[in-house]
């Protein structure tokens, strides 16, 4: 008897697909735009990965997506502050 894949097994798996195909894209040379579209993949596949691989496997749908927000809002707040903090932590070195 098969056994069903819970919801972040399934978005596990479309994460390093897209992983994947976001670095055979990169490797590709014949094409900017194809490139492009693949470094574009990585980057949200990397921080949509940061999330998805920390999730309980056993979490319901509603959970999962609920969790997902929360780390891509702290790893956008991480870097907000960072920004923001350059031109301050610049000025110190002088």
């Amino acid at each position: 008897m098969r056994r069903v894949r819970t919801f972040p097994e399934r978005l596990e798996t479309i994460m390093i697909l897209a992983l994947g195909a976001g670095i055979l894209l990169i490797a590709q040379r014949y094409s900017l735009m194809l490139y492009k579209v693949g470094l574009s993949i990585l980057v949200i596949a990397t921080l949509l990965q940061i999330a998805v691989g920390n999730l309980r496997k056993d979490a319901s749908v509603g959970r999962s997506l609920l969790f997902i927000l929360m780390v891509l809002a702290i790893i956008v707040a991480v870097f907000s502050i960072g920004i923001f903090l350059v031109p301050y932590f610049a000025q110190l070195g002088r």
